[in-house]
């Protein structure tokens, strides 16, 4: 693609990435994802506002290919799908100097190994005149890590927000037009990278709120012409604010924990609490971590393997500690063969969770009508708990 204008002198460059289905070896990404950047020309400077991931350098070359001149390459974040390609770009415009945080300084001369003579640190809050265009940096740290910033437009009102409200969605539409679509690819994006950072995003979010927003140009995914839109909805995810909901990832051997997990849901829906099904054999990990934003409850399914919990229940049990969802309630079911420890070494893996926890259910072999009872005691005291907090419909 070429530039693409998104407002006077402000375009739009970078990769519409369409085949990329996994992000650091872990993340899905059934919907591909961008590399935006973005080129600012004033009357006097230039400016490259991040870059793109490195195998798609000569793809951003050849946008850049009119380009005569750069005065400063903007690096907000210093992971490679931001800025690999900032080596790459200081080498094209020998003159260009590379503007970031002070924290991240260290790390670009570490991961992409720009020299120090070419590194200029803006301080928070700093403003940069280009000519008619004037930039000012936000430090917003911890978002996702502890060096990121954020660049404003003040004449046009763009945030520029590197990872903050980005999206993964490969799209040939410039802005969000296909809402629930960029609703969906931005609460994975937030459920999966920014979630486990939720409390310190809340006072970035005062910090850009402040700014007098009009647009939002994140560095993943569609750019947003309707600020509101992405901005209520990560302040309802970050929120404590939890939903009579009940996620339960499960993993089943032989069938006799996945009947308990089928009995613990017609259990749940009869109470009138909605409840999210996960077959951990197959199931998408993106779709899980959306589910459990905003859920008041977390049920781990597992059989038992050698004493222990299932490696797949494991698996779950870990990505829910990493990324701390704001889950109130817990619980655990499953079934063992002579004896187990998968609630001890459950619960052990979730110290991140500040959570209640529900007695747990486990019956020996298949499970028999007083298992069944128990069952739908757990779903009972699910559904008292949800009550208690105010939770329903």
């Amino acid at each position: 693609m070429n530039l693409r204008p998104i407002a006077d002198r402000v375009h739009w460059l970078g990769v519409v990435d369409w085949d990329r289905r996994l992000f650091d070896s872990l993340i899905p990404l059934p919907d591909g994802t961008s590399y935006n950047a973005y080129l600012i020309r004033g009357s006097e400077k230039t400016v490259l506002l991040d870059t793109v991931d490195p195998p798609f350098w000569p793809m951003l070359e050849k946008q850049l290919a009119g380009v005569d001149r750069i005065d400063f390459v903007v690096s907000h974040h210093t992971e490679q799908d931001h800025s690999g390609a900032v080596p790459m770009v200081l080498a094209k415009y020998p003159k260009a100097v590379l503007l970031c945080s002070e924290k991240a300084k260290p790390l670009v001369m570490d991961h992409l190994h720009v020299p120090e003579n070419r590194i200029r640190v803006v301080t928070d809050g700093e403003t940069l005149a280009l000519g008619g265009k004037t930039l000012q940096f936000v430090y917003t740290p911890w978002v996702h890590w502890p060096e990121t910033m954020v660049t404003f437009l003040k004449e046009d009102g763009i945030l520029f927000s590197c990872d903050f409200f980005g999206s993964h969605l490969a799209t040939t539409d410039l802005t969000a037009v296909d809402r629930p679509r960029v609703y969906e690819s931005a609460k994975r994006y937030y459920a999966e990278i920014m979630m486990p950072f939720r409390n310190v995003i809340r006072k970035n979010m005062e910090k850009v709120e402040s700014l007098g927003v009009k647009r939002i140009a994140p560095s993943h995914g569609p750019l947003y012409d309707d600020p509101a839109f992405i901005m209520d909805a990560y302040c309802d995810w970050i929120s404590d604010n939890v939903k009579n909901e009940v996620v339960i990832p499960y993993i089943s051997m032989h069938g006799s924990t996945r009947k308990m997990v089928d009995r613990l849901i017609a259990g749940l829906v009869d109470r009138g609490v909605t409840a999210y099904r996960f077959d951990l054999a197959s199931a998408d990990i993106g779709k899980l971590a959306i589910s459990l934003v905003d859920a008041a409850t977390l049920v781990v399914g597992t059989p038992t393997v050698h004493a222990g919990p299932h490696p797949n229940a494991v698996y779950a049990a870990v990505l829910a500690n990493a990324i701390r969802p704001k889950v109130r309630f817990a619980s655990v079911i499953g079934s063992y063969g002579w004896t187990t420890k998968a609630v001890e070494a459950i619960a052990s893996m979730i110290p991140n969770l500040k959570v209640e926890i529900i007695p747990p259910v486990l019956c020996k072999g298949d499970p028999t009508d007083a298992d069944d009872k128990a069952i739908d005691g757990l779903a009972e005291a699910i559904a008292k708990k949800h009550r208690e907090a105010g939770l329903t419909g």
